[in-house]
């Protein structure tokens, strides 16, 4: 199991899971994302990120909420083509913030 940052973190962007994230799993590009993303191949599920998460964006896989499940496949789907997993966040916001 890993752990997934949702809908929460997008336009917030604290960075405090990644100063408690001891292996460097959670990534963004400053400028150019609106979420910060973990890479499910580094983490080691030992859950410090959701420790210092200030907005309650960050669950274990098998916890995020149901309206929030998209973001499983967005942050998975960042480490592979990060254009793609752009689009998908700019088109979840509105579900998820109205």
């Amino acid at each position: 199991m890993t752990y997934t940052i949702t809908s929460g973190c997008i336009d917030i962007l604290d960075k405090s899971c990644l100063e408690a994230c001891p292996v460097d799993c959670i990534e963004f590009e400053d400028g150019r994302d609106r979420m910060a993303f973990i890479n499910a191949r580094k983490c080691i599920d030992c859950g410090a990120c959701v420790e210092r998460c200030p907005v309650t964006a960050i669950f274990a896989e098998d916890d995020v909420p149901h309206d929030e499940r998209t973001f499983i496949d967005i942050n998975r789907l960042y480490f592979r083509r990060r254009n793609a997993a752009r689009r998908a966040v700019q088109r979840a916001i509105p579900e998820v913030h109205s």
